[in-house]
């Protein structure tokens, strides 16, 4: 984008002089070179910490061409599909840029999925390869076995593999970690494909990273058939190159600490963690299980507490739950600087009680699969942030407010007024796998992908995110956005986690619903959690119903998921509302 068209910008004047509007992105660089840099740069700095276990960057960097070699005498080439199906461990990261310096496409595969949704990936994507736990051997095993998947090689490792032998000995004693499964004879290990491996006879792979694919990222499938979002090398790069220049005070190289407690498979945690640590040449302490431990969380809070991050990006329940554990105040976690949260709203409250806790400057972003992912922060520098908001566009990112009625995709709204949002960026995906025609819809005809978020943008720039296009709940015709309620409950003192839904009406066709967790020792009533709402938001927008359950159903990466609160609900109204959300 112009530098000229950016002044134009509501959000330009909003963003301190320190942080850059506008970016140089080479159209050179495959995402491997991050890793390559760094290996070069500084062999000796710390990459990976995996249960106490380091790795150097110029170890990593060997044991990637190792894999890579192996990968290629097995027939892996450019455009080739090659699926991770691995939890946080460093095989993931080895495994990740080996695959990417042959140019093939990595489809990271949620560690949760149950047969029928692996399945499915496997054959959308046409994945003929698969690195794989032991712990999910089995199934990966099974489908092919079956022949309900076609894969050429199953390749296994174990986490045992990267693990000091103290901690492989104390965790098998105690039954955390489980004992290595063993392969059968037609598969592969992972060790030993790298021990095999030449680091000196990788091929020469010719990589245009405007055009050729790093990453088909598969959306989280909580909206129904999960797509495959296809990720350019230059995406991924432009996206990382985005996220460090807002970062305050600036990225130190060799001399930062990322916490990776988010699962890497997902979008977040593989750019604006594991890419953003290695663009720094700083290490990356590695969390299979971030809620772990006894209480939850313990084996977290100590790994902060030992490793001292500069960087803790989460998800709010993981912030959340960190406040909530009961000897919090006895650990020292001051030398985190900054947390970017995102995923889910962040309530101001729980960003407020982190900050006073860590001394950090918490702040929410926003983004999605299919903008690799980052579009929004809100400012890191002191005093700029806006709570409540998902903050300003990042570098070169250009978002406009859309008519979001039927046919309105090309319509723009104006400033304050509640719409679709669109945007166009360097980050912005290429499309859907074999999707053309959804590709398509994603898109209006000026080239502005519409996220099928409703939200809008204030005087100074920020964006406020209100709900989902599809969530909406129609109270008689008035729209309610679930997030404006849930904003009002958590404010209750009593209130841990909340989900609002549309229940079904027979009159009204639908009337809000909210579900709720309360905070350990709290109690309240249904009554008591509606009266708290009266004079906070309009009539129609209170609660007609509150159901309290322990937990709310979640994601993998932390998201609420709705959709599975709002499906039991209808199904036994003998109903169905066939929504996204």
């Amino acid at each position: 984008m112009e530098q000229t068209e950016l002044i134009e910008k509501p959000w330009f004047r909003s963003w301190p002089e320190e942080i850059p509007k506008t970016l140089e992105y080479p159209d050179d660089y495959p995402i491997y070179e991050f890793l390559k840099e760094a290996a070069e740069l500084s062999p000796d700095n710390v990459a990976t910490v995996f249960f106490d276990k380091k790795m150097k960057y110029g170890e990593l960097w060997e044991k990637v061409l190792r894999l890579a070699n192996s990968l290629h005498k097995l027939g892996v080439k450019k455009g080739d599909r090659i699926g991770i199906y691995l939890p946080n461990c460093p095989q993931f990261v080895i495994a990740f840029f080996a695959i990417n310096r042959l140019g093939a496409m990595i489809v990271p595969f949620n560690t949760q999925y149950v047969d029928h949704e692996l399945e499915y990936q496997i054959n959308d994507s046409g994945a003929r390869v698969i690195i794989c736990v032991d712990i999910v051997y089995k199934r990966v095993r099974r489908l092919r076995d079956r022949k309900i998947v076609d894969l050429d090689h199953i390749i296994v490792t174990s986490l045992r593999d990267e693990m000091t032998f103290s901690k492989r000995w104390l965790g098998t004693l105690f039954g955390k970690v489980p004992l290595s499964r063993r392969i059968q004879s037609d598969d592969l290990s992972f060790k030993n494909l790298v021990n095999e491996g030449n680091p000196k006879a990788v091929p020469d792979v010719q990589i245009d990273p405007k055009e050729d694919l790093a990453l088909i990222q598969y959306t989280g499938g909580t909206t129904g058939v999960s797509k495959g979002a296809m990720l350019s090398h230059y995406n991924i790069v432009s996206n990382q190159l985005q996220l460090t220049s807002v970062m305050y005070p600036p990225v130190v190289q060799g001399e930062e600490c990322f916490i990776c407690a988010l699962p890497l498979f997902h979008i977040f945690a593989l750019n604006c963690i594991m890419l953003a640590a290695i663009n720094a040449a700083s290490p990356m302490v590695l969390i299979t299980d971030p809620l772990a431990g006894r209480p939850m969380l313990q084996d977290l809070l100590e790994t902060l507490y030992k490793y001292k991050p500069t960087f803790f990006h989460a998800v709010p329940s993981i912030y959340v739950g960190l406040l909530f554990h009961k000897d919090i105040k006895d650990y020292d976690l001051t030398s985190i600087r900054a947390c970017l949260s995102g995923a889910a709203p962040l309530p101001e409250q729980v960003m407020y009680n982190f900050e006073e806790l860590t001394g950090a400057n918490v702040v929410e972003g926003y983004g999605l699969t299919e903008t690799s992912p980052v579009t929004h922060v809100n400012p890191l520098v002191p005093g700029l942030k806006r709570p409540g908001s998902v903050g300003l566009p990042i570098a070169d990112t250009d978002v406009k407010i859309f008519d979001p009625k039927e046919g309105g995709q090309d319509t723009e709204l104006q400033q304050g007024e509640e719409g679709e949002i669109g945007m166009k960026g360097p980050q912005v995906m290429k499309g859907y796998w074999k999707k053309p025609e959804e590709t398509a819809n994603t898109f209006n005809s000026d080239g502005y992908f519409l996220t099928g978020d409703i939200g809008y943008i204030d005087e100074d720039g920020f964006f406020f995110i209100t709900g989902r296009k599809k969530n909406m709940i129609d109270v008689s015709g008035l729209k309610v956005y679930p997030r404006e309620v849930e904003e009002e409950l958590i404010e209750h003192p009593a209130v841990q986690e909340v989900a609002v839904i549309g229940a079904p009406h027979p009159v009204r066709g639908e009337t809000v619903m909210a579900f709720v967790v309360l905070q350990d020792d709290e109690t309240a009533s249904e009554e008591e959690l509606i009266e708290f709402c009266k004079g906070r938001i309009a009539r129609y927008k209170i609660p007609r119903h509150v159901q309290f359950i322990d937990e709310l159903p979640k994601s993998a990466i932390g998201k609420v998921l709705h959709r599975e609160l709002r499906d039991e609900i209808w199904r036994k109204a003998g109903r169905k509302k066939s929504i996204d959300g």
